[in-house]
C-alpha cells in the first residue's frame, strides 16, 4: 500500500490491536502482550512518584528504559537511569522505580515466569498505604 495515496479506508485484513491499560496512584501501565510464556507491559511513572518496594514470588522481570530519568532500587542498591538503560530484576529481588525527572519516566517491562497476575506482588515500602503484612504464597 502507498501512504502517500492512502485514501482514508482501512484495509480488511490489517490488524485491530487492544492495549489493557490501568491506572495507578505513581501513573499508569499498559499490557502490550499477555503471553503463556510472558507478560510484556509500558509503564509511565509520573515526575516524583515512585513504585511500591516489591518483590514476585513467581516471575522475574527486565525493564528497558525509553525516556525520562528516574532512580532504581535493586536488593537495596541504588542507581540512576535514562533512555537506553536496562535492568534485569532476577525473581524474588526486592525492586523499584522513581521518576526524578521534569518528564514522566517511561520504560518496557518484559516478565518471564510461571505466573503474572498483579496478585504475585509482595508490596515492602509503598507511598501511597499498599504495602501488605503477609506476602503472596507461591503456587
Amino acid at each position: 500500500m502507498d501512504f502517500r495515496q492512502w485514501s482514508g479506508a482501512v484495509p480488511h485484513d490489517w490488524l485491530t490491536v487492544r492495549v489493557a491499560g490501568e491506572q495507578r496512584p505513581w501513573g499508569q501501565y499498559e499490557v502490550l502482550a499477555d503471553e503463556p510464556t510472558h507478560k510484556v507491559k509500558r509503564l509511565t511513572v509520573e515526575p516524583g512518584q515512585r513504585l511500591s518496594y516489591q518483590r514476585h514470588a513467581r516471575r522475574a522481570e527486565h525493564w528497558f528504559v525509553v525516556s525520562g530519568e528516574g532512580v532504581v532500587t535493586l536488593d537495596g542498591e541504588a542507581g540512576p537511569v535514562g533512555p537506553g538503560s536496562a535492568i534485569d530484576v532476577p525473581l524474588g529481588a526486592a525492586h523499584r522505580v522513581a521518576s526524578t525527572g521534569s518528564e514522566p519516566l517511561v520504560f518496557v517491562e518484559v516478565q518471564l515466569g510461571s505466573y503474572f497476575g498483579e496478585d504475585d506482588i509482595e508490596r515492602l515500602d509503598d507511598d501511597y498505604g499498599r504495602a501488605q503484612a503477609t506476602p503472596p504464597q507461591p503456587a
